[in-house]
């Protein structure tokens, strides 16, 4: 074991385990910590380039510090008889304390300089047990979310019994308020019919008491021609009277 092995940690230290089905990206996680008090520089390189994804592949670790690493194996159709011989390998250098273009210092690095470790690849499939666990627990998931979806359908609908219960509410009070307004128009037009009938019978009252005056008026006037006539007959009869004596 060289000298940065013991300083930089690897987490999983030898195996690097990947679960099925591998029908999609499978992810697996790789902590690299320096418990040193240098920096150190890293690089992560597999036999396989093209079956894994690897972010990042390379970098700096400060120190006290803790990288983790995401290695995503590509889908694959999985062959239990076909023992994989994939393996990793993380190369390491102390980092100069200038240092400015990473590639350039790997690429004059000397080979007494480099350190590295390594991992083996491990796929493992889901047992039957396991895959009745798995799943119970999504027809668990299904369920509550199920349940979930009936709350929810629950309280959409009382919602909706609510908004229902308060439109006949709405529309209770629109009915009452048109009843109290056509009751205030009946009673407007009674005023109106009631003041029309009460000026029509002061001029009624008017009437008559203009037709009372006139008719105090005319017997006067009536009398007055009499009376003449019969002060002109008393004198034609005296004067009538004297010629015949």
């Amino acid at each position: 074991m060289s000298k940065l092995e013991q300083v930089l940690i690897l987490d999983p230290p030898s195996d690097l385990r990947f679960r099925g089905p591998f029908t999609d990206v499978v992810t697996t996680n790789l902590k690299l910590r320096n418990p040193s008090d240098k920096r150190v520089c890293f690089k992560v390189k597999t036999t396989a380039p093209r079956r894994y994804c690897v972010r990042p592949n390379s970098g700096i670790v400060d120190p006290g510090a803790t990288v983790t690493i995401s290695v995503m194996l590509q889908p694959f159709d999985y062959d239990p008889n076909e023992k994989s011989k994939h393996k990793f390998m993380v190369q390491t250098i102390f980092a100069p304390s200038n240092v400015n273009d990473l590639e350039a210092m790997w690429k004059d690095a000397k080979p007494d300089d480099l350190m590295d470790s390594k991992l083996r690849c491990v796929f493992e499939m889901p047992s039957d047990n396991d895959k009745m666990n798995e799943l119970e627990s999504t027809k668990a998931a299904s369920v509550l979310n199920a349940s979930k979806a009936d709350g929810t359908s629950g309280a959409k609908a009382g919602s909706l019994s609510m908004d229902d219960t308060e439109m006949r509410k709405l529309m209770e009070e629109c009915k009452r308020l048109q009843t109290e307004v056509g009751k205030l128009l009946d009673e407007n037009r009674q005023l109106k019919d009631e003041g029309l009938r009460m000026r029509k019978a002061n001029q009624f009252d008017s009437s008559v008491s203009k037709s009372s005056a006139m008719l105090s008026k005319d017997p006067a006037s009536k009398s007055l021609p009499s009376l003449l006539v019969v002060i002109a007959a008393i004198f034609i009869g005296f004067f009538l009277g004297k010629f015949v004596l």
